[in-house]
């Protein structure tokens, strides 16, 4: 199925993209769109035939736990409602720990990287034919960016999406961007890992900017796309015509013009490259049977489940919890990932909650990566926010009597409905303190 050249979906540039010429597709983040209130940007493009994809990217397919039916029922009903033609997720683990290893269970809030080994590989394929067998059309994973490195590992990255492939039958959604993001981080080589992977099965690519700081490539989707990526573009246009490429920005977003300039450049490099022409329906038919691979695969054995299921408890705890490193892992590269996933958290719970910077002003950030810095989140950004505002209010924070009286004000509207914990009841005798002043 050819998709063309299209553009990542975002509420901040929803008149931009609309009124991008050539535009030939879209792709949405499947946890941001309501079914039954689609946004009328998203409800105008699909009207003209503009094709839109719902990209995951919570379900964690890379995790030890099986996949969430609920997740999954609310990726196919995207699927459904935005009538498209396939689903993308990652090739990612978001949580660990909780019943399968005997410990809390903590959230990454961002896409973490699984070990490329055997036991990882047995426990994503189970996890694949789960979320295929109740998705409603097909299934393409994406190879994401990385800051670390597992010890020990037993398979290159293209080798470990050649076996995927292989055992699944499941389509690759390829990042150029996060394979330039992994030959800066971790030494790998882009060509080798396009070499070794199956091109036939990439369903489409995404293309995205990022930065370099300290030696270190940030994939930050809120800056231009390099030239060192649209040269990874080239090297995978010199292999295969792929059915798709999509620009991602997440961030910082340009003017109109600069967008339709940067889609347009895209463009170029993949008209432009040397290499085979199209798969023809036939040839793409063949890739996706995946149906007579997936009955023959063995079951996962439960030790490998809990095997991957304390390997990545260890690591998400050191991440995110402060607790040592995990042997054989760089410390330093560690602090480094840590750090980012603190960024990343503080970003996203300003998002959903835009109210609490703009009562803390500047004073928001450093506050927040404070209290991320021993705080694991557990249920979602939302709750991490309200879980943030309450310890602020405990401590007698912020300082400012009418910011504290606002923040008093914001989390009570939202925490109102929840039994009253200990914490709650200090907060609210906190307020009641303040009101007789």
């Amino acid at each position: 199925m050819e998709l063309g050249i299209g553009i990542g979906w975002r509420p901040e540039i929803a008149d931009a993209v609309e009124g991008l010429p050539g535009l030939d597709w879209v792709e949405v983040v499947a946890e941001n769109v309501c079914p039954g209130h689609l946004p009328a940007s998203l409800t105008r493009l699909r009207s003209r035939g503009t094709k839109i994809v719902p990209h995951g990217v919570s379900l964690g397919l890379g995790g030890a736990d099986r996949p969430s039916e609920q997740k999954l029922g609310d990726l196919a009903e995207r699927a459904v409602a935005l009538d498209s033609p396939l689903v993308t997720e990652h090739i990612a683990f978001v949580r660990a720990g909780g019943v399968l290893t005997a410990s809390p269970q903590l959230e990454a809030g961002h896409l973490l990287p699984v070990p490329r080994t055997w036991d990882a590989l047995k426990v994503l394929c189970e996890n694949v034919r789960i979320a295929q067998d109740l998705l409603p059309v097909p299934l393409a994973l994406e190879n994401i960016a990385a800051l670390i490195s597992w010890p020990d590992e037993e398979l290159t990255e293209g080798q470990f999406l050649a076996e995927l492939v292989e055992r699944t039958g499941v389509g690759l959604l390829i990042d150029v961007a996060n394979l330039h993001t992994n030959h800066v981080n971790r030494g790998e080589d882009p060509a080798k890992a396009l070499d070794e992977l199956p091109v036939e099965a990439i369903r489409y690519v995404h293309v995205a900017g990022g930065a370099e700081r300290d030696g270190v490539w940030h994939d930050t989707h809120a800056h231009p796309v390099t030239e060192p990526v649209l040269e990874v573009l080239r090297e995978l246009r010199s292999r295969v015509a792929p059915p798709g490429v999509l620009l991602e920005r997440d961030d910082d977003f340009p003017p109109p013009a600069e967008l339709a300039e940067e889609l347009e450049t895209v463009r170029a490099t993949v008209v432009n490259g040397a290499g085979p022409t199209a798969r023809t329906d036939d040839e793409a038919r063949t890739v996706r049977a995946g149906d007579g691979v997936r009955a023959a695969v063995r079951e996962v054995d439960p030790g490998a489940r809990e095997r991957v299921g304390i390997a990545q408890a260890s690591l998400l705890s050191a991440l995110v919890a402060g607790t040592p490193a995990p042997e054989g892992f760089d410390p330093q590269r560690l602090r480094v990932q840590s750090r980012a996933l603190a960024a990343k958290r503080a970003d996203v719970v300003a998002k959903v909650a835009p109210e609490l910077p703009e009562i803390l002003g500047t004073g928001y950030r450093p506050a927040f990566l404070a209290y991320a810095k021993y705080r694991p989140m557990q249920a979602g950004y939302r709750r991490d926010a309200l879980d943030f505002a309450e310890q602020l209010l405990v401590a007698g924070q912020p300082a400012d009597e009418s910011a504290r009286r606002l923040l008093t004000r914001w989390w009570e509207e939202r925490a109102g409905a929840h039994p009253p914990r200990r914490t709650a009841r200090i907060v609210r005798a906190a307020r009641a303190a303040l009101v007789r002043r």
